[in-house]
């Protein structure tokens, strides 16, 4: 019992009983051989007075009473000293399982009251299967003593069981086919009024609380799943022991969120364990995160799936309203639909169509799945409404149509899509102005770079150098117009020319 002042725990205060349990005689004999010599006779003797506070053929709570009748019937004093020899005493209980002690809140009085909720003690062979329990018995009683008191709890096996592999058949009947249940009618009264004479414990504590949300896994948990005949198995048998490193297991399940199943299958991996049989805590977590994102992505993938098939299933005959676009939001017509549409058409489409409808007029064909992967991870997982993602579609489209070494990726879409979320593009002008800007900086970028190259020697284009660095074309200078050249050409020089392209003509026709 956790008492920082024993002020706060008096004969004064309220108590009640909680138990679920009746002892029986094999109980009682645990609790006189195995637990006496450990907690002490008078920790059970009180374990037995909280016992008979509820009848023996009975479960549930007792009468609520005050803490002074426990100090009466125990022989104790009604003072500090009184005090600490019951926390003691009730400590000693608490930490061999026998007992939970609560303190409850009074909703309508500034008071609070007592709940001892006893357990009932462990059977022999789970008792001797509990090593911490074993090695205290064995500190109070000695070793031959343990072994003395675990042969008297059982009998031993028929001769004919010993120095022989028996191969054992279960041969019981199950329920279900002896027994039938009708299934079909549902007794709803009945479900409630069991409910309703159950006895009812009241909230759970917060510490209960965030126990009973926090996805702890047990050893139990783990080695029932594990795979027998791993490779890996003799070091998670270790863990039973291992309290440091279940603390690593359960702090990896909570971060990544992972279940029994897939713990169990990071556990059975190569390299998670050193030679000594302990958990290498960088490399399970690096597993454990790209099991994550992993996850992650799939269910990103099952969202979409999920939305695009109630999409489908909810067509309505219902047609949306056209919203009009303004002309300082116009964008020009691609090259695609020269001829096709002009710009208050090209852009109402671009405004009120769906990305899918407009992806199907840049493709002659087929549009490309991972196309259609790309823009419905912006439409469902970031959530762009239709007229963005179009004015985006433009962009793009635009951009490939001018540069020839650009590429359409995942990775480049994802880039621009970012910047359009970090400055909150949410409509079809906000996401025009962003394009515009854009283009702005290109055109700016690209004047300073010219700005610095030399007159004598224009640079040219990237992709237009070969491997070495050569220039693949040589680069012709452009005629400019002389200053003295007149506006108008003489009839001399317009004959001139004219036999200077029949002997051209002439010359080209002969050489066929």
């Amino acid at each position: 019992m956790r008492m920082s002042n024993l002020l706060h725990f008096t004969e004064h205060h309220h108590y009640v009983v909680y138990r679920e349990f009746g002892l029986s005689e094999l109980d009682q004999k645990m609790l006189t051989h195995v637990y006496q010599p450990m907690v002490g006779a008078f920790a059970i003797g009180l374990y037995q007075l909280f016992y008979q506070h509820i009848a023996s053929n009975q479960t549930g709570f007792s009468g609520m009473d005050v803490q002074r009748k426990l100090f009466l019937l125990l022989g104790m004093e009604l003072s500090e000293q009184g005090r600490s020899k019951f926390i003691e005493e009730s400590s000693k209980l608490e930490a061999v399982g026998l007992l939970q002690t609560s303190r409850i809140m009074l909703p309508d009085a500034e008071d609070y009251i007592f709940e001892y909720e006893l357990q009932p003690p462990l059977s022999p062979k789970e008792f001797f299967d509990t090593q911490h329990l074993t090695l205290l018995l064995r500190d109070k009683v000695g070793k031959y003593s343990v072994l003395a008191l675990r042969e008297q709890f059982s009998t031993k096996e028929p001769v004919v069981f010993t120095g022989s592999e028996l191969h054992r058949e279960n041969i019981s009947i199950p329920f279900y086919e002896i027994f039938r249940l009708n299934t079909h009618v549902v007794d709803y009264e009945l479900e409630q009024a069991l409910q309703e004479v159950a006895p009812h414990r009241g909230s759970r504590t917060l510490e209960q609380a965030a126990e009973a949300d926090a996805p702890v896994l047990n050893y139990s948990d783990i080695i029932m799943r594990f795979p027998k005949y791993s490779y890996n198995r003799p070091y998670v048998e270790k863990l039973r022991y291992d309290r440091e490193g279940m603390g690593i297991i359960n702090y990896i399940v909570r971060k990544f969120e992972l279940t029994p199943q897939e713990t169990c299958r990071l556990l059975d991996e190569d390299g998670v364990f050193n030679t000594d049989g302990k958990i290498l805590l960088d490399e399970l977590q690096h597993r454990a995160h790209l099991h994550f994102r992993q996850n992650k992505r799939r269910d990103e993938w099952r969202e979409r799936e999920q939305v695009r098939i109630e999409k489908t299933q909810q067509a309505t005959a219902d047609t949306e309203p056209e919203y009009a676009v303004q002309m300082e939001y116009y964008l020009e017509v691609p090259k695609q639909f020269g001829g096709q549409c002009d710009v208050h058409q090209y852009n109402m489409m671009l405004r009120n169509t769906p990305y899918t409808k407009l992806l199907e007029k840049f493709f002659p064909g087929t549009v490309p799945d991972f196309i259609l992967d790309i823009f419905a991870k912006l439409d469902l997982n970031y959530k762009l409404t239709d007229e963005v993602i179009n004015v985006l579609i433009h962009y793009l489209m635009t951009m490939l149509a001018g540069d020839n070494n650009q590429r359409l990726n995942r990775n480049f879409i994802e880039s621009i899509v970012s910047n359009m979320l970090l400055k909150q593009v949410k409509s079809y002008e906000d996401a025009v102005q962003y394009i515009r800007s854009q283009h702005t900086g290109e055109l700016a970028q690209a004047g300073g770079e010219g700005a610095k190259a030399s007159p004598q020697a224009p640079r040219g284009r990237r992709g237009t150098g070969s491997r070495y660095g050569k220039q693949q074309k040589p680069a012709i200078p452009i005629v400019q117009p002389s200053q003295g050249a007149g506006g108008t050409v003489s009839q001399e020089e317009l004959e001139r020319a004219r036999e200077l392209a029949k002997r051209l003509d002439a010359n080209r026709r002969s050489s066929r």
